[in-house]
């Protein structure tokens, strides 16, 4: 109940019902596919249809060197890019929050491990290391997901430990503690719940990101070649020389799924933040987005929950 009344709230914002309108077709589209495309996007046996300019068979023409239709392809690409974007978005949020929750709440030796390794994973150059990675375990997309998450995590980590050494001295945890319980379960039932709603914020806001994320990786061939991605489409048009034979179409299609991924995203992840922090509700999207792109809107977000976390606490 609490999820449906946070996702009729963001409706209720003008910007997060756009961004759910948005997802809600992509979803919609990733899921019934192989309804929607016209053509078989992995079909390479058209080469007498290579080439051809968008008309009213094939909305967004073909590809260059296969034949293949771009907008099935389009379609099929749904399925990968937002696949990825929300399943690793999931992950990294929740690695991050327990082990925030963990170094915040438990202290200590947990606390000086657990973020002597955020220290260790966020000066790793994530490039380099990616392109080995994927060269020794394969390109696969479970691998590709694994080395999002491992390096995606450590950032919301820290954050999140920020916001629990607040939380963890006021009177509701005190009062569970003097109570007898264990600090599995303070953690699970008071003090995880209390970030939970900007765990999810993070969520969405982390899941644009990783688009961008895959979208590159494929562009430099480190994604799953047998199957299809808006930044394979990228690739292909990249490598085939579409741009050079004015083969626009190629380029603008993968490149519009993009955009109105990450801007739906980003959407749902201010209205998010408006919802349930009314005081950041001033600031405009474009200042939000590059403070997010910076690593400080988090940081900032939770700042402004310090006071009363302080004056209840008190």
């Amino acid at each position: 109940m609490k999820g449906f009344r946070l996702i009729k709230k963001i409706a209720q914002n003008k910007q997060g019902r756009i961004g759910l309108i948005i997802l809600l077709v992509l979803a919609v589209t990733a899921v019934f596919a192989p309804l929607i495309a016209p053509f078989d996007p992995y079909d390479v046996t058209m080469r007498d249809a290579k080439g051809l300019a968008p008309d009213k068979i094939h909305w967004l023409g073909t590809t260059i060197t296969t034949g293949q239709d771009v907008f099935s392809m389009l379609i099929y690409g749904t399925r990968v890019s937002l696949g990825i974007g929300i399943i690793t978005g999931i992950a990294i949020s929740v690695l991050g929050s327990l082990l925030g929750v963990a170094a915040g709440y438990l202290g200590r030796a947990v606390d000086m491990i657990i973020m002597r390794i955020v220290d260790v994973m966020l000066v790793i150059p994530t490039l380099p290391l990616t392109i080995l990675i994927t060269n020794i375990f394969g390109k696969s997309y479970v691998v590709i997901v694994l080395v999002f998450v491992l390096f995606g995590w450590p950032g919301l980590a820290r954050t999140v430990r920020s916001q629990v050494l607040q939380m963890k001295n006021a009177d509701y945890v005190k009062a569970a503690e003097l109570s007898g319980a264990k600090k599995g379960y303070i953690m699970l039932k008071h003090i995880l719940p209390g970030v939970s709603n900007l765990v999810v914020m993070s969520t969405a806001l982390t899941s644009a990101g990783i688009m961008i994320a895959e979208a590159g990786l494929s562009f430099l061939g480190l994604g799953n070649p047998t199957m299809i991605s808006w930044g394979k489409m990228l690739s292909e048009a990249q490598s085939s020389g579409a741009v050079l034979f004015g083969q626009w179409w190629m380029i603008v299609a993968p490149g519009i799924g993009i955009f109105l991924s990450v801007y739906s995203f980003m959407r749902v992840g201010f209205a998010i933040e408006e919802v349930l922090n009314p005081k950041m509700h001033g600031q405009g999207s474009v200042k939000k987005l590059w403070k997010h792109m910076n690593g400080t809107y988090l940081d900032e977000v939770f700042d402004t929950m310090e006071e009363p976390c302080k004056t209840q606490s008190k």
